[in-house]
């Protein structure tokens, strides 16, 4: 038995519309919402600036030193974002991996989302197009499934160099 319906799984990588997200949302999963992450994200900086030119703390570093503080923290928060959004993704991928191999055991979930080329480069195209003509959700997976049929069959040859590059490596 899954753990999250299809649904759930579909809404914490992609968004309303059915276009795959850069923060994946835990919230769907029981977790914080993408949202929240985003609007801490956007917070950072702003904080950083109180922080730096604030009256009592701009009088003791002095402008060249307050400067110099923001951008360098500037770079820290830049680097905090990427981890946060990297481990954000991580724990959503390693939540929902038993649901997904579930509803498309054949199917690698890595493959999916990855951003490069990828014999399922275009699943979410698929989704994006299942959610407009508002598909239910017992027919969504069967749809899905259809959508993976004809990726497969237009990327035969990727396909069959994947299996044979795993197939070596072990």
């Amino acid at each position: 038995m899954p753990t999250y319906s299809l649904q759930k799984l579909l809404a914490s990588i992609s968004n309303s519309k059915g276009n795959k997200r850069l923060l994946f949302n835990m919230a769907p999963l029981g977790g914080l919402s993408s949202r929240f992450i985003i609007l801490i994200f956007l917070l950072l900086p702003i904080l950083e600036y109180a922080l730096f030119f604030n009256p009592y703390i701009f009088a003791k570093l002095g402008i060249a030193t307050a400067i110099l503080g923001y951008i360098v923290c500037l770079s820290l928060v830049m680097i905090i974002v990427f981890l946060v959004t990297w481990g954000v993704n991580r724990h959503v991928v390693k939540k929902i991996t038993p649901s997904w191999e579930h509803y498309f055991s054949n199917r690698e979930l890595a493959l999916v989302l990855s951003t490069g080329v990828s014999p399922y480069s275009e699943f979410f195209a698929y989704y994006a197009q299942a959610v407009r003509e508002n598909i239910s959700n017992e027919e969504l997976q069967k749809f899905l499934e259809n959508g993976f049929v004809e990726m497969e069959e237009k990327n035969k040859d990727l396909l069959d160099a994947i299996k044979r590059n795993t197939d070596l490596s072990h």
